[in-house]
């Protein structure tokens, strides 16, 4: 009986090893953060990364057609530099232009390349020179929420002057 419950013991041990190896490919070539043999690396400088991380997609069309491969930061001029490992049946126009958008409120990021008009492709380890950064969505709601500034704050305030009194047809509003 000890024996029996000894191979069932290690049987079990194997199968649970099995899973998570299996487990583990998966995550890594659903993540994406690795490059596939054959993919080519093209770079795109962003004033503002926002969430983007390695891992993200990078698509075309709405189709899915590389990945993000690493972030770093310019030291000399302070822009985001993404490295964008793209699938080689794929060949961008030299003029595209690279947009990262939000896969929503709440979610991550991922780069949008719009294909130009050139003739010429972009190299392996050529720049992609048309970007837009990501977009601050909380600051621009702040900013609506709590405009700073505007034709208020500029007007000088000189006592009674400053500002007229309403007329007594015209109630007083307050904002």
């Amino acid at each position: 009986m000890a024996l029996r419950e000894q191979w069932a013991e290690t049987a079990m041990g194997v199968v649970v090893l099995a899973l998570a190896a299996g487990f583990l490919t998966y995550s890594l070539s659903v993540g994406g953060v690795h490059m596939k043999r054959g993919d080519y690396e093209i770079k795109a400088k962003f004033g503002e990364a926002g969430s983007l991380a390695p891992g993200a997609a990078v698509s075309v069309a709405g189709v899915k057609v590389g990945t993000v491969s690493e972030i770093t930061l310019e030291p000399k001029t302070f822009l985001a530099v993404a490295k964008l490992s793209i699938d080689p049946t794929v060949k961008l126009p030299s003029d595209s232009t690279a947009k990262i958008t939000s896969d929503g409120i709440l979610g991550g990021a991922h780069v949008s390349i719009a294909p130009g008009a050139a003739m010429d492709d972009l190299k392996p380890g050529g720049q992609i020179e048309n970007t837009q950064g990501a977009v601050d969505l909380f600051g621009l709601i702040g900013s609506v929420i709590r405009p700073q500034g505007g034709s208020d704050a500029a007007a000088p305030s000189t006592g009674a002057a400053a500002a007229p009194a309403p007329a007594a047809s015209q109630p007083a509003v307050s904002y």
